[in-house]
């Protein structure tokens, strides 16, 4: 017996941008291309820009990189699928990333995962009804060091619990100031892929704020030169004398 199979109606082509958010954009992504000596290098950042304006990767924002970029739109969207920094559908004002690899995994990160998708109703990418939190796991927020990570538009929330993260996410929604444990202020994932996309972040102080590792890691760093840090205690091979400390 055979089956009737419906393959549904050709998906109609994107729309375009209105004519000022169209203009808008390609002085910006004139600004982005003429960095690279080739166009075609110039995507991801354009995709950042594309989801600056309307906080995901459209169909409509595809197909204005492929037309600025002299691309087809299957070379964009194989681009903008491939990495998981480029959203494709609707998301939150606060990316929430909670770390469950191995190390924040074993230290909180796996319940503190759990208790916020509780906590919010909202499962794996899911977006709260406020449309202020999307809550995802990602794998690795490379700063083991300070287990278990949580990370909300990119900025480092360390050493997190369930009550701290339930805390944060609580305050992100009410509209309360809400400051990472290391680096910038926060700001809406929309201003964050504009900073992304290699447009100077003008909020007095933001810059400043940047950069830096935390103080475990540089723990670490110090000891690698060969260093002994003041006051720290070090875990000393096996077979020498336990409960020691640095000088």
């Amino acid at each position: 017996m055979t089956e009737n199979v419906s393959l549904g109606m050709p998906q109609l082509p994107a729309p375009a941008y209105p004519d000022d958010v169209r203009t808008r954009l390609e002085e910006d992504a004139r600004a982005i291309i003429d960095r690279y000596p080739g166009s075609r290098s110039a995507l991801l950042p354009m995709l950042h820009l594309v989801q600056s304006e309307e906080g995901h990767v459209t169909r409509t924002g595809m197909a204005f990189c492929a037309d600025m970029l002299g691309l087809t739109t299957a070379e964009v969207t194989a681009v903008a699928t491939f990495y998981t920094m480029y959203r494709r559908k609707p998301s939150g004002d606060y990316q929430v990333g909670v770390c469950t690899n191995t190390l924040c995994a074993v230290m909180g990160g796996d319940a503190i995962f759990e208790e916020l998708q509780e906590h919010l109703g909202v499962g794996n990418n899911g977006t709260t009804d406020d449309g202020k939190i999307t809550l995802e796991h990602i794998e690795c927020n490379a700063a083991c060091d300070f287990a278990p990570v949580v990370m909300v538009n990119w900025e480092f929330f360390d050493n997190q619990t369930p009550e701290s993260a339930k805390k944060m996410v609580d305050d992100l929604r009410e509209g309360r100031t809400v400051e990472p444990t290391r680096g910038a202020p926060l700001c809406t994932f929309k201003e964050t892929a504009r900073i992304l996309a290699g447009f100077p972040d003008e909020r007095p102080g933001a810059v400043a704020a940047t950069g830096g590792a935390g103080p475990a890691s540089l723990v670490g760093l110090r000891l690698a030169k060969g260093e002994t840090p003041q006051q720290t205690r070090i875990v000393h091979p096996r077979g020498e004398a336990a409960g020691q400390e640095g000088a």
